[in-house]
Parts: structure tokens; sequence; C-alpha cells
């Protein structure tokens, strides 16, 4: 069951709203909301559902264990860390392991052929999270079964994020009021991201597929681009677009739940942009990893290679490809860079032009980048960073791009490409709409959605493979 399917906008979340909203008991409130999240992720693989319960049921013994008497246990942590990394290493990793070894070796390991379990990584992180804050503080744990199912299974953010630590929603769990006006906001913001994914990421996402279902043959330089740009626009409106409607949905029954983007295409550096590009997994490894490893305490140097094995975390945490690894690794060698003063940002960022040349080049790097995070293979990657900078015109890509740039396309490309940016929020800042207005203008924008959907098609959220 995915936010942009019917059966969840017009059966599932309404029915949930309705029945958590009808109840006083907070207590009761908790467990209709855990029910109906072991009900959302079993709609989508039922097969996993004991897996899922599993990892919930050994993250709550392991910070029972850290809270009581053998608390700060060293032994009991490595156990619970172990077992979790070890569940995300076989259903994420092992036949790319093998196939690897297969390549290198020469041998004939057959593929397991393993289907990767929805939000493993989501659900995965926050469990190791929990595990190793209560190792920090035995006292943040809890002994209720119920509220860490809760909070590992929230169906808002179960699926693909954002990333929340136990003791930013623990108080929320005990303690929450549902108010008309917050669930009128968190309705607003639900439907504002499903309008991202929906009207936005999925028009500029088929251009996207038919630039790259190009790559095979004789690539044109100038459908290469339109492929890449308009990839960069769509995973940032299918991502954010998912924490938009995930955090909506967290108004809509009383919890807060902190801001995965922050404008990242506005970034003046690479390291910037990882300030702004979902903050809830760099923030997950700077203070579970990068401040472990020694942060930046040790040096320069230290600091570079804490940053590397950061990056290549975060490359290998996104999937199970060369692509990914090399794109993160990319990001922490021009990070490293740019913080050693080689590519020199911070000289540049004194003066306006300046600052816009950091933006230009921030882009094209995360452009670039995505590009190759898109591709099936290294070698595709390659081949169409070679083609982007090759100038060839086929008579192929011609027809192509008249075939696909229409002016409804033109249009959905330039608003994609103006909306990213931070426009509508300064507006919002200046001109405070009524709210009759606000939600008039929610309603057209929900109007607009439901006649997509009407049209068929299913566009999977990007983040759920990952």
């Amino acid at each position: 069951m995915v936010f942009s399917s019917a059966i969840f906008l017009f059966a599932f979340l309404p029915l949930v709203y309705l029945l958590t909203h009808a109840v006083k008991s907070l207590r009761v409130r908790n467990l209709l909301l855990a029910l109906a999240s072991l009900v959302f992720y079993a709609f989508g693989q039922l097969q996993y559902l004991p897996l899922f319960l599993a990892s919930v049921t050994v993250n709550y013994l392991a910070g029972r264990l850290l809270s009581g008497r053998m608390a700060r246990s060293r032994a009991a942590l490595a156990a619970a860390v172990a077992l979790n990394l070890a569940v995300l290493i076989v259903f994420k990793y092992t036949d790319f392991m093998l196939q690897n070894l297969n390549a290198a070796l020469g041998t004939g390991f057959p593929m397991t052929g393993i289907v990767l379990p929805i939000g493993i990584s989501f659900f995965t992180f926050q469990g190791l999270s929990y595990v190793i804050d209560v190792y920090r503080e035995p006292e943040s744990g809890t002994r209720d079964y119920l509220k860490l199912l809760l909070y590992l299974s929230f169906f808002p953010q179960l699926i693909a994020g954002p990333i929340v630590k136990y003791h930013d929603i623990s108080a929320q769990i005990d303690s929450r009021v549902l108010t008309p006006e917050e669930s009128a906001a968190g309705i607003r913001r639900f439907i504002r991201g499903l309008a991202k994914k929906l009207l936005i990421a999925d028009s500029v996402g088929y251009l996207a597929d038919a630039a790259y279902a190009t790559l095979s043959g004789t690539p044109d330089s100038r459908v290469m681009w339109l492929g890449a740009v308009c990839y960069t626009l769509q995973i940032y409106y299918d991502f954010s677009g998912y924490s938009d409607m995930a955090i909506g949905m967290g108004h809509m029954f009383g919890f807060t739940i902190r801001e995965n983007f922050l404008f990242p295409y506005g970034a003046s550096s690479l390291r910037d942009f990882w300030r702004r590009w979902h903050v809830s997994l760099s923030t997950w490894f700077r203070e579970y990893l990068y401040i472990p490893l020694g942060g930046n305490r040790r040096g320069r140097a230290r600091a570079a290679l804490n940053r590397f094995a950061v990056f290549l975390c975060t490359g290998i945490w996104h999937g199970a490809n060369w692509t990914f690894l090399f794109w993160g690794l990319a990001h922490g060698l021009l990070s490293s860079a740019e913080d050693w003063g080689l590519i020199p940002v911070k000289k540049l960022a004194r003066s306006p032009w300046g600052r816009t040349l950091c933006r230009v080049y921030t882009l094209l790097c995360v452009t670039l980048l995505f590009a190759i995070f898109r591709a099936d293979s290294l070698a595709d990657g390659f081949r169409l960073i070679a083609a982007l900078f090759s100038g060839s015109l086929t008579a192929e890509g011609s027809l192509l791009l008249a075939r696909l740039l229409s002016p409804a396309a033109l249009l959905w490309i330039a608003l994609a490409a103006l909306l990213a940016g931070n426009l509508v929020p300064k507006l919002r800042e200046r001109v405070k709409l009524p709210e009759p207005l606000a939600d008039a203008l929610s309603l057209a924008l929900l109007c607009l959605c439901i006649l997509c959907l009407a049209k068929g098609g299913f566009h999977p959220f990007i983040y759920f493979q990952f």
C-alpha cells in the first residue's frame, strides 16, 4: 500500500483517522495506530510481517537489557547492533555479494532471489538508534512494548522515513493533544506532498525514463541532459513529497516529525547540500558514525577519513549496486575537497557572483552524480556522463525531443525548477493567505491529484527500494 494509491487515500487513511479520533483513551489510540501500521505493512508484504515483528522484539529486549542490570553492557549492545545489521545485510546485499564473488573468482554460486522487505533500511536504522541511545542513557528506554512497536511501525514514516529517533517522539506517544487546527494543517501538508508526487515527480519522471531508455543505443547529448535534469527534479519531488505526506499525517495524529528537506537545490556547496538533503539520514550518520569515529576532533586528515567512511556507508545504505557506492564516495571526495580549500567555495561565497557560481557548481555536481545514481550500472553511468559532454546530435534524438517536450511537459519542468527553491516559503512568509483560501487551494490540488489517479498507471516511490 502506498500513499498515492486509491485504497490508501479513500479507505485506509480516512478509516484510521476517524477511529483514532473517535476514542479518548490515549493508550487505545496508540494501540489502534500500531495495529493499523501492521496492517499497512502486511498489505504490501504479508510474508515479511513476522520479520518486522521479530526486529521490534529484538530491539525491545535489547533495550530492556541495556536499561536494566546490564546497563551499558557493550556485549549486549554489540549483539543487538550485529543482529540488526545482519538482517539488513542478508536481505539487501546477499545477491550483490554473490554476484561480485562469482565475477571475481569465477565461481558459480546461484543467486538467492531474495525479495527486499519494504522499509527495511529505515526501520533497521530506527532500531539501531534506539538501542544505541539506551546504551548511552539507560533511562531513555521503555518497558512498554506497545510504545516501541508504535515508534518502529508508525505507518506514515515506516516505509521511507523520515528516520525518527525514539527520544524525539517518546513524549508525544505518552502525551499529545489532537486538535482540529493541527489536523487541518496536517491535511494541507499531506495534500502538498501528494501533489509533489503525482503532479510533478511523476510528470518529470516520465521524461527521465524516456531519456534513459535511449542509453542502450546511440545517445543524444540533448536527450541525456533532459534525462539527467528531469531525474534530479524527480527524485527531489518524489522523496520530499513522501516526507511532506509523512509529516502531514503525523500532525493529523498529533505527532510532530522533524523536517527532512530544507530546499537542498539552493545549497552553495556539497557540504551545505547534505545539511539540507535527507536531513534525518545525514543526522543519523553524524550522530551514530561520524562523531563516534572522532568527528573533526583529531585533525583535518582524520576528519576527512571519517567523512569518507560516512559517505561510503551512505552509498551502501542506498542499495546493492556499485552506482550507489560511487555516488557516496564521490560526494565524500568533493566534500573533503571543499573542506581542504581545494574547491574554494568559502572564498567564492563572500561575493554575490561567487555565491551564484557556488550554487551552479553544487547543482551541476548533484545532477551529474544523480545521473550515475539512476543508472543501472557504473558502465551505463559513465556512458551517460560521456554522452552529456559529447555534443552528439542524432536524428532519433531530435524526434524524441519533439515528442517529449510538449507545452505541458515544458510547463511541468519550469514549474518543478521554480518550486525547487525557497520561493514559495518566502511568499508564504510575506503573504498570509486566509485559512478558507488556503483550504480552497488545497482542495483544488487534491482534485487535480484525484484526476491524475483516475488516469491510471502506477509509479512507486523511488525510496521504497532502499
